[in-house]
C-alpha cells in the first residue's frame, strides 16, 4: 500500500494520505520519552513523507501536542493535514466528578513525565473553545484541518449538545474541515451516526486482526452516511506488534505491572490473557508461513475495508516510526488472509485485498 497517497475525507474537500502519525505514545504512554525524542520522531516521519498528524491535549497532558507543533509550525502548513480533539481541559484542579479516571493504568498515571495538570472532562460548548484556544497555544499552530470529540463514553448527550455544535459552527464557518469522533468502542460512534452530521470517526482498535467488533453494524452505517473512519490501535496497544508473543506464556501472569511482560505483549493497554495471546501466535504463524511479518498485515488488514481511509500509526521512536512505514508498504499475498478466515482467525466477511481490487 502507499503511505502517500491521498484519499478524500468523505463529503468533505480534506484529503487525507492513508498512513498518518497518531501521538498517543509520544506523550509518554507507559514509560517518559523526551521532548528531544518525541520530536526527533515527529521530524522523522516527515523525512518518510507522513504528512497526516493527529493529537490530542490528553496525549501527556499536552507534551504530545508541543512535540508535534514544534517540528510542523516550521513546515509549510499547506503540506500536512492536523487533527486534534476536544473534551477534555488540563487543569491544576476541576469538579471531582468530571475528573478523567481513564487516563489511569493499574491504579496509576497511564502517562509518564507529564505536567502537574489533570486532564477533566467538558463537553460544553465553551469548554470547546477553550480546549482549541490551548491547543492552539501548545502546537503554535492557529489551524486544524478537522476536530475529533474525544472518549465522549459516559457523556454522549452533553457531547452532541455542547461539543458537536461548537464544532459544527466552526465548519459552517470554514475554520475547520471537518468534524470527527474519537473512540475505543463503536456503540456510541453507531449511534452518533446517526444523530449528527459527522464526516469523520476515528476507531481504536475494534477494527483489527483481533477485533472485528464493529465489523457488522458500525462500518455499514458509516458507509451509508459518508463517514470515513481512520482506523487507530491497529497493534491493539502492543501485541500485534509482538515480534515473539510466545514469550507471555512463559511470563509471570500473577502480576499486572507491566515490567513483568515482555515486549509489550499488551491487549487494549493491560496485559493480554491467554486467549488473546494464543489467537495471536496463531495469527503469527500464517504470517510466518507466507515471509510476512505480523506487523504488516495488523497494519494493512484495516485498510481493506470501503469505510476506512487511513491507519494512524503510534511509534515512540524513529526506528519504530521506520518500521512502520515498511510495514504499510509490504505486498501481502491473498493466500495468507484466506487461510486466516479458513482457520476462522477472521470472519469471512471481513475484506480483504482481492475484494477491493
Amino acid at each position: 500500500m502507499d503511505p502517500n497517497k491521498r484519499v478524500k475525507l468523505g463529503k468533505t474537500n480534506v484529503m487525507i494520505p492513508q498512513l498518518g502519525l497518531g501521538t498517543n505514545p509520544l506523550g509518554g504512554m507507559f514509560a517518559p520519552i523526551s521532548p528531544e525524542e518525541a520530536q526527533a520522531t515527529v521530524e522523522s516521519c516527515w523525512d518518510l513523507g507522513i504528512r497526516f498528524y493527529d493529537t490530542a491535549p490528553v496525549y501527556g497532558y499536552g507534551n504530545a501536542e508541543r512535540a508535534v507543533g514544534a517540528i510542523l509550525s516550521k513546515k509549510p502548513r499547506s503540506e500536512f493535514i492536523l487533527s486534534t480533539k476536544v473534551g477534555r481541559l488540563l487543569l491544576a484542579d476541576g469538579p471531582k466528578d468530571h475528573e478523567d479516571t481513564m487516563v489511569l493504568w493499574d491504579g496509576k498515571q497511564l502517562y509518564k513525565g507529564t505536567d502537574s495538570v489533570k486532564p477533566y472532562f467538558d463537553f460544553s460548548y465553551d469548554g470547546v473553545m477553550r480546549s482549541i484556544e490551548a491547543s492552539q497555544k501548545r502546537t503554535g499552530i492557529d489551524r486544524f484541518d478537522f476536530m475529533h470529540i474525544h472518549d465522549p463514553d459516559w457523556f454522549p448527550e452533553e457531547a452532541l449538545e455542547g461539543a458537536y455544535k461548537a464544532l459544527d459552527q466552526l465548519r459552517s464557518e470554514g475554520s475547520i474541515g471537518a468534524i470527527g469522533c474519537g473512540m475505543n468502542q463503536w456503540e456510541v460512534l453507531a449511534d452518533f451516526a446517526k444523530r449528527a452530521d459527522f464526516d469523520t470517526f476515528l476507531l481504536a482498535g475494534r477494527y483489527t486482526l483481533l477485533d472485528q467488533s464493529a465489523l457488522e453494524i458500525l462500518l455499514p452505517i458509516c458507509i451509508e452516511n459518508h463517514i470515513v473512519i481512520v482506523a487507530g490501535g491497529v497493534y491493539n496497544s502492543g501485541i500485534l506488534c509482538n515480534p515473539d508473543p510466545s514469550l507471555a506464556l512463559k511470563t509471570d501472569r500473577s502480576s499486572n505491572a507491566i515490567g513483568s511482560w515482555k515486549d509489550n505483549v499488551t491487549y487494549n493497554y493491560v496485559p493480554a490473557d491467554q486467549t488473546i495471546v494464543e489467537k495471536t501466535i496463531k495469527l503469527k504463524e500464517i504470517c510466518d508461513r507466507y515471509n510476512v511479518p505480523l506487523m504488516a498485515a495488523a497494519i494493512q488488514f484495516p485498510m481493506y475495508h470501503p469505510a476506512i481511509s487511513t491507519v494512524v500509526m503510534g511509534p515512540r521512536s524513529v526506528e519504530q516510526a521506520r518500521q512502520n512505514v515498511e510495514m504499510f508498504s509490504i505486498d501481502i499475498p491473498q493466500d495468507l488472509w484466506n487461510e486466516m478466515k479458513y482457520e476462522k482467525l477472521l470472519p469471512k466477511e471481513a475484506p480483504t485485498s482481492t475484494d477491493i481490487e
